[in-house]
């Protein structure tokens, strides 16, 4: 991420777990943040990519970006102002 964007508030390390857990942890992390604030999310399911664009679709959140490096999924969400 560039520095225009948004800081990241909380990491979440999800490596190791398998869907759905990876989501669940974060939409619980998400929930303990004010609104406006980003969440940086990192885990190895390849499945996760899929899982992160429909749900931030679904509820509102931004994915501000995502991205793969050896193996590591890597998301940074924004949560909704509701």
């Amino acid at each position: 991420m560039s520095s225009s964007d948004a800081t990241v508030q909380q990491s979440l390390d999800a490596c190791g777990l398998t869907c759905p857990l990876p989501l669940l942890k974060a939409k619980q992390a998400l929930n303990g943040l004010a609104a406006g604030l980003v969440l940086e999310v990192q885990c190895t399911d390849p499945g996760s990519v899929r899982d992160f664009e429909v749900f931030a679709r679904q509820s509102g959140n931004e994915l501000l970006k995502s991205e793969e490096d050896a193996g590591i999924y890597t998301y940074w969400l924004k949560k909704h102002a509701r």
